[in-house]
Formats: C-alpha cells, structure tokens, sequence
C-alpha cells in the first residue's frame, strides 16, 4: 500500500473513534457490562468475552493491554497504521463480521491441565515469606487445600481455582525468581469463571486483584479471617466474582479491595456498575492507604512503601463537573461548534455540549 501522510488532526479522530458503535455498526457482537461494553465472539474453545470497550478505549483483561481505536484495528484485525486510520477515518471499508480477530485466529482449543508438582514447595515458601513478608501460617493453609503449591519445571507459585465440586478449572503462575521482570500467566484452558479463593460463611466477599494481594491482606488481617470469604480476579476482570456470587447465596456484601492507583481507582466503578446491574448492590471500596496491600506490609516491616498513586483524570473530570454550565447552541451550528473545541482542546465546552443535548 503507498504511504498515506495523514495529518495530526486525522490521527486524532480516528484514534478517538467510538468503537462500540463502529464495530456494531461492522457487525459485531457486544454486550453492555456496566458504563462499558464486552467484545463477545467464539472460536474452538467456546465463548470469550475478556475485551471490555468504552468509548475509543478498550482492554484486553486475559492480556493485560489495551488502547485506542487505532492499537485495536492493528491488534485484532491485523490491520496496518494506515489501513487502520482509513477504516476508522471511512475511507475503505473491509467486511469485519465474521472475520475472527488475529489474536483469536491464533488461538487454539486447549485441554486445562494443572502444571505437575514439584516435590516441595521450598523455593514458593521462600520467596512469599522473605520478599513478600507473608505469614507462613497463611501460605500453609492453602498449600494443605491444593490450590497452592510449587511446580517441578520452573518452580512457579501455581494458584488453583476450583469448581463447586472441588475440581481444579483454573490455574495462574507467578514467578518465584526475585532477579528480573516480574512473570505471571493465566494457564492455557483455565475456565475463568473459578479462580482462587476461600468461601466462609458469612455474607461478607472480599475482592483482590491478584492472589498475592489475598495472602497479603490475610496477612494484615488474620483475625478471624476463614470465616470471610475472598478471591482474586487475576485483573479486573468480574468473571470469577459474579460465579462466586451466584454460586454461594450466604453472600450478599461485596468488598473492593484493588490498588490504589489510576487502574485501580478506574476498576472500582466498573465493577461496581457491573455488580449493581447483577442485583448486587451492597458494594464497597476498602482502599490501602498506600499504592496497593503489598506497600501496606512493606511499611508494617519497616521498608519503604510507594504511596497511593490517584487518578488524575477522575480528580479532574468531578473538578469540572461541579462547575458545568448549560450552554445554549444552535442545532444547525452544532457540528462546527463541536470540531472547533475539540480542535482548541475546550473539553469543558464538550461537556456542556452534552448537557446541552441531554436536555
């Protein structure tokens, strides 16, 4: 294809594409989930829906990644710069129904299978007591249920999510190797509706995001802790929380418990909305006071604790919004009124653009 010199302003608008209404427009399927929508589409091994879209936003919760309008035509539908700006733009228009993304096109059916043991589990000990300050007691306690322990060939933490029945669905890894980047995965044909948990009896479910940030709650809180139930969301992804919900009728109080930081801060009203349209409306937010559980216990073991990180974007969007005002438009001026703040940056006109709209 010859080069296209799309001009900043081009990049710009077709980077901040709606693409719920693209993509229903190209046939696609979606479901709403809360004030965002799901990507819903099949291949060999069933029924996926990881890839949640608001507005030009999107996020893959299986892959941990995400971004614009443009990254998702490149990433799903291997589209290149250019094909994926004049798409967006309108100016070529390729069948996309049916025509399976790249990244499912690659996936294969997969049998899940538990990563074999290892014969101890001393380096999985090591690593959660010495760098992750967690107690020994906790650790034992889910290495006697089976859903942690060690596996033979790289010595991973492997957390088990198990069905009603006691059968494992769902494995995820984490590196115990302190040297490096951090390594962690969700096992290939892991049913993400289990992850790993605890179920007590009261009515209280207490949600992380990863199961460390679970060992290291237990941690800081071990009073009377069985008796709560928790799990981890691997993400924040609701998937595993809502089979949970369904599937344990003693549970009616639901506890954020997810970092303290932008992702975090953007996750606690998404679930939330996602929670309250599944008839779960006792929702709460119980925030670390550092950037997440794990700064929590460094501080309480004397070690320097990165500080809760807050979400700029949200601060901003509830400062503007207390002072929005109706501005008056005339309909036949609108489009113009329209591109010339986004043009000039006025998002606050935008906003009341809206308002103007609505009413």
């Amino acid at each position: 294809m010859p080069y296209i010199p799309f001009t900043d302003e081009q990049k710009v608008l077709a980077n901040s594409v709606n693409l719920e209404e693209f993509l229903r427009m190209r046939g696609e399927k979606l479901e709403r989930a809360g004030v965002e929508h799901k990507l819903i589409y099949y291949d060999s091994s069933g029924k996926h829906d990881s890839i949640t879209i608001r507005g030009s936003k999107w996020f893959d919760h299986k892959n941990q990644t995400g971004g614009g309008a443009i990254k998702f035509m490149q990433e799903f539908y291997g589209m290149d710069f250019q094909t994926a700006v004049q798409e967006l733009l309108g100016q070529r228009v390729t069948p996309l129904s049916h025509s399976p993304p790249k990244a499912i096109a690659k996936e294969e059916k997969k049998e899940f299978r538990l990563p074999q043991a290892n014969t101890n589990m001393h380096r999985v000990y090591a690593y959660l007591i010495k760098q992750r300050f967690i107690a020994p007691e906790v650790i034992t306690h889910f290495a006697k249920q089976h859903t942690l322990y060690e596996d033979k060939e790289h010595h991973n933490a492997v957390f088990v999510g198990l069905k009603e029945d006691g059968e494992p669905k769902q494995a995820h890894k984490r590196s115990t190797n302190s040297v490096g980047g951090t390594f962690h995965i969700t096992c290939g044909g892991s049913d993400t509706r289990y992850s790993f948990a605890h179920f007590g009896e009261n009515e209280r479910l207490y949600v992380f995001e990863a199961p460390i940030d679970m060992l290291i709650f237990l941690t800081l809180y071990p009073k009377d802790w069985q008796k709560h139930s928790y799990i981890a969301m691997n993400g924040v992804y609701e998937n595993a929380v809502l089979t949970a919900l369904k599937n344990h009728i003693n549970l009616s109080e639901v506890i954020l418990c997810v970092d303290n930081d932008e992702g975090g801060i953007e996750a606690v009203d998404r679930l939330r909305d996602i929670l309250n349209e599944n008839g779960y409306s006792n929702v709460k937010r119980l925030a670390p006071p550092y950037k997440d559980w794990y700064e929590v216990l460094k501080a309480k073991n004397g070690v320097y604790a990165l500080p809760a990180v807050p979400n700029q974007h949200k601060e901003e969007y509830h400062r503007q919004s207390k002072n929005l005002q109706y501005l008056k438009c005339r309909p036949d001026k609108l489009t113009s009124q329209i591109y010339a703040a986004f043009k000039n940056e006025q998002y606050k006109y935008l906003a009341e653009y809206a308002l103007a709209l609505y009413h």
